[in-house]
């Protein structure tokens, strides 16, 4: 424990720029407001127009809309749909930040974060217009703004594509090795490594660390609470 301990206070003291995910490290965004159905109005528009047949098995039975988004762009990239489904689901995001539950200790960590000199991004596949909602209803803009990089109608540039992890580095004028992304999902990890980028793995319970080490990240890459981040901050400010 020690170790870990150790090995994760040099990741947070090595960090200058640091960039997370959205939903997951800073909040749950959908906590109350059910994906689910807006993945399930999807299948329904698709299947409406004649077209279920261009969905995969898990974009049929998934509750993420974003994998039936992607799996139809796939198949049938210059739809108009795929632009009505981006947008209809950017407004739903605005809806549920109204009802999001903040990560515990997230707003300390990034206040602390800026307090000690580290410049802060949001790089995410939820929408910047939702994030930039949240963040003003937490007083957090000035933290992160005008770093607020999230999903564009090219689906194929969502994590775990690095475009908005290269984004964020070019805009601050970032190198990597100088970077740290705090994700909960395989797909950000991914993306932060071929960004070239050190990642640190945010786990609310055993499901979300055992996809974390599936796709490969070391334990001691993983917090369950972000309040060892904070301690660390405070102790070394």
């Amino acid at each position: 424990m020690a170790e870990e301990s150790e090995k994760l206070r040099e990741l947070i003291k090595r960090a200058r720029f640091v960039l997370f995910d959205f939903d997951g490290p800073m909040c749950r965004l959908f906590a109350t407001h059910s994906p689910e159905l807006i993945a399930a109005g999807m299948v329904r528009e698709v299947a409406e127009r004649g077209l279920r047949g261009l969905l995969t098995e898990e974009a049929l039975e998934t509750a993420d809309p974003q994998i039936v988004m992607r799996a139809f762009a796939a198949r049938h990239p210059r739809s108009d749909l795929i632009a009505e489904f981006e947008e209809q689901l950017t407004q739903e995001e605005l809806k549920a930040t109204a009802t999001a539950f903040p990560t515990p200790y997230a707003d300390l960590v990034v206040q602390t974060w800026v307090n000690v000199d580290a410049r802060l991004a949001i790089t995410t596949n939820n929408s910047a217009r939702a994030v930039a909602k949240y963040l003003e209803s937490r007083n957090l803009t000035h933290c992160f703004a005008p770093h607020i990089y999230g999903r564009t109608q090219d689906l194929d540039l969502l994590k775990p594509d690095p475009y908005c992890i290269n984004r964020a580095l070019s805009a601050m004028g970032a190198a990597p090795s100088a970077a740290l992304m705090i994700g909960d999902a395989p797909t950000d990890y991914e993306a932060a490594v071929r960004a070239g980028v050190t990642f640190l793995g945010y786990a609310r319970n055993e499901r979300k660390k055992g996809l974390l080490r599936e796709a490969g990240v070391e334990c001691e890459h993983i917090v369950s609470s972000l309040k060892p981040i904070l301690e660390i901050l405070r102790k070394d400010a």
